[in-house]
């Protein structure tokens, strides 16, 4: 029997171990694949193309996409040496040295990636053409486009592979080369041994955690000061450290003393859920800690760009309140106007006046980002109610202030807050009765905006205008009467000179769409090789588990347990090993979202909810495929 006879009979043996490592490792394939034909793609670069580099999106995306396949890839390779172990052992100890054991991996482990690679980049060809109109659809470009064929996304699709497959050799040749055979027949026999917890050890480093994920939580709520990046970095280490401590200490204590309090009399459920838990609880903490945070930083990512998608058009329209405005200009308003009402479009012009001041805060609201200087316009209420904007000032005597770009840190601020005008001496300081979100006008210069009463606006002017530092400045409104008519505007829109015309709506959400379209489509992507790594690594994990209790759950048959009984204390088991850590990463990034709420001035719950409901769904698959893994090597077992 040749080398090559060997290995195809070891692959056919190992098959049923081998599918979803095989198709995870072929989806990973079949997903950087798209990423490549996407990125070498002319068309679609060009059809994209914003103030957002989607090139580089893509590179940067699948470098990281890369490193979550590699340490993926990696990791179940190790898991498969370990299930494997007794199996290599016995090709020692029939005389194959291990030079020899190590060419057969890695010449079964090569002919695995390569099927793996073939199909991926076949599945890859045939599939592009879904992720591309998926794609077209999140950034809101109509019309068909045609994928090329790209030969630069094959090639670097088969050298980022083969890379891999290299460094999975490398691994498998030290693994075998390290091994000693007594190693190699009681690997699968390793556990740890239950010790008794030190009693004031263990309560100090288990309210430890719970104390240091705590203060993590509160310190991400409060992270906005002069601190801001050293308070990151103490919410991320307190929150990391807190979570390995739960899971080391705190959760192995706990199970120490539900099996105390048995007083040696586990029952058939807890032996095989509990009994298991404690034997590999250090081994477990450190994967558990690792994929518990891990799905914490995913949720967050997923759920962060879903949000920004999410309100990508609620946010446009309060960046820029109006469809289009020009200012100081009466020649390019007529000239916009005109063509409006040839094109047969319909709307609605309104004049607004504003008073330009400088002003100063009585005190910094925000002194690690903003000084008290700023520089205002004044407008009145009724002018913007008129012009399609309302905007409420209760008190006739304060106003309500806007500037978006500040809106995030001033929402927190108590209010009244006083504003003072210069010149300061004429002594008028007005109250800030409300921080509203979004901006007054239609963005192009860093002014923000104090809305008053149509009275205090009239008085001010008066008053203000004597100095010659101020000025007032006249803009136009203009709303159209159908958004269907927003393309034929817009290319009207453009034609007026640049000098006196601000940003108009439909434009920004364009390009904000795209941008947030190519975010949620990248964050997506890697969001999904992370869960089916994730997932993965669980079941192979558990899938190796069952390997070992198999020589147990015979016993139990024999003794004359049924599969039900024994599956009660499986399923408890599982219910930790999978729903613990996402529970606890739910939770995780619940307050990452809530400490980074202040970039959204929209309310995210919905999309955070959709984008977890989604993230469950397809890991308890993982979950069930386990449990049916389990209650297959049970019913086999007798």
């Amino acid at each position: 029997m040749t080398l090559f006879d060997l290995v195809v009979r070891s692959m056919r043996k190992n098959l049923k171990h081998y599918y979803l490592y095989f198709f995870a490792l072929i989806l990973s394939v079949v997903l950087y694949f798209v990423f490549a034909s996407l990125q070498h793609d002319t068309t679609v670069m060009e059809r994209t193309a914003t103030s957002f580099n989607m090139s580089l999106a893509f590179k940067a995306a699948g470098i990281l996409l890369l490193f979550i396949s590699g340490v993926f890839v990696l990791y179940a390779n190790s898991i498969f040496l370990k299930r494997r172990s007794r199996e290599v052992g016995l090709y020692q100890l029939i005389g194959l040295s291990k030079f020899t054991v190590a060419r057969m991996l890695i010449t079964e482990n090569f002919l695995l990636g390569t099927g793996a690679l073939a199909i991926g980049i076949g599945i890859g060809l045939l599939v592009s053409r879904v992720f591309l109109l998926l794609l077209m659809k999140l950034v809101g470009i109509d019309g068909v486009l045609t994928l090329s064929f790209s030969v630069a996304a094959i090639l670097q699709t088969v050298i980022v592979f083969v890379a891999l497959l290299a460094l999975t050799s490398l691994q498998m040749a030290f693994a075998v080369k390290r091994s000693t055979l007594l190693e190699l027949f009681k690997a699968d026999q390793s556990g740890e041994r239950i010790k008794k917890p030190k009693v004031i050890t263990s309560a100090v480093l288990g309210i430890l955690g719970i104390l240091l994920i705590g203060f993590g939580y509160w310190l991400s709520g409060n992270m906005l000061n002069n601190m801001l990046f050293y308070n990151m970095i103490a919410v991320l280490v307190s929150v990391i450290l807190g979570t390995y401590l739960l899971f080391r200490v705190t959760i192995g204590w706990v199970l120490y003393q539900i099996r105390v309090s048995k007083n040696g009399h586990l029952g058939l459920s807890n032996s095989l859920s509990l009994a298991p838990l404690m034997h590999r609880m250090k081994a477990n903490a450190n994967s558990l800690t690792i994929i518990t945070v891990l799905s914490a930083m995913t949720l967050t990512m997923l759920a962060a760009a879903y949000s920004v998608y999410y309100s990508t058009e609620k946010e446009s329209r309060l960046l820029q309140p109006f469809d289009y405005m020009i200012q100081d200009n009466e020649e390019a308003i007529n000239q916009f106007t005109t063509s409006l009402d040839e094109a047969g479009i319909g709307y609605k012009a309104a004049s607004i006046e504003e008073l330009q001041l400088k002003a100063n805060f009585e005190e910094a609201p925000n002194p690690l980002l903003m000084g008290t200087g700023v520089n205002i316009r004044v407008v009145s209420e009724d002018q913007l109610g008129n012009a399609g904007h309302l905007i409420d000032v209760k008190d006739r005597n304060s106003g309500v202030f806007l500037e978006s770009s500040l809106y995030w840190m001033l929402k927190s601020v108590d209010v009244p807050f006083k504003l003072i005008m210069d010149p300061r001496d004429l002594n008028k300081t007005i109250p800030i009765e409300r921080f509203a979100e979004g901006n007054a006008f239609n963005s192009v210069e860093f002014f923000s905006t104090l809305v008053v009463k149509e009275k205090q606006f009239q008085s001010m002017k008066s008053e203000y205008l004597a100095h010659e530092d101020n000025e007032l400045h006249h803009s136009t409104a203009i709303n159209l009467k159908d958004e269907v008519q927003f393309e034929e505007a817009t290319r009207l829109y453009d034609e007026i000179d640049a000098r006196w015309k601000k940003w108009d709506y439909y434009t920004q959400y364009q390009n904000a769409l795209q941008s947030s379209g190519m975010l949620i489509f990248i964050a997506g992507f890697l969001g999904l090789v992370f869960l089916i790594s994730t997932g993965s690594i669980l079941y192979f994990k558990q899938m190796t588990e069952a390997e070992q209790e198999k020589a147990s759950y015979t016993t139990l048959r024999q003794l004359g347990f049924s599969v039900q009984e024994i599956m009660k204390g499986v399923v408890k088991k599982q219910l930790f090993v999978f729903g613990l850590p996402l529970a606890i990463g739910l939770l995780h990034s619940i307050f990452a979202l809530k400490s980074a709420s202040f970039i959204f001035m929209s309310d995210v719950t919905v999309p955070t909810v959709i984008t977890m409901s989604v993230y469950i769904g397809i890991y308890l698959v993982f979950a069930f495929l386990t449990v049916g893994y389990y209650r297959k090597t049970i019913q086999a077992a007798l």
